[in-house]
């Protein structure tokens, strides 16, 4: 078999997970298209160990350890993704920015009466006084 088949097969994977990761905006499908990417490296370590004729087999066995790292991967990033979407409500990455905890004193409305938290006709700045 030639060489060239599986290298432009994996090639063609990692350049599609490649744009699963710029271009998508779910955080799953960003995971998914990750997978793609380690999925088209693990094919070609397999492919030039064939071709090589390791006697060791070390580009399986190194396919192994990324299919473990891999699975260690999403189960972390799901995890998270989860605790986002828990917390956040959106699994949407443009808008989660910023992910730090914030003091509502600090993003509290200009106007008076658009926070239901403050007494009625107060502005911000007569809230954080």
């Amino acid at each position: 078999m030639h060489l060239a088949y599986p290298a432009v097969l994996a090639a063609l994977l990692f350049c599609v997970g490649l744009y699963g990761v710029l271009a998508r905006r779910n955080a799953i499908l960003v995971l998914m298209s990750v997978e793609l990417m380690l999925n088209a490296v693990n094919l070609n370590l397999v492919a030039f160990d064939v071709w090589l004729r390791d006697a060791l087999h070390s580009g399986q066995a190194l396919t192994l350890f990324v299919i473990a790292v891999a699975a260690a991967e999403i189960g972390i990033g799901l995890a998270i993704v989860l605790a986002v979407y828990r917390n956040r409500g959106t699994s949407d990455i443009d808008r989660l920015r910023d992910t730090a905890e914030t003091d509502d004193a600090e993003h509290l409305p200009d106007g008076p009466d658009d926070h239901p938290g403050r007494p009625a006709g107060t502005t911000k700045a007569e809230a954080t006084a």
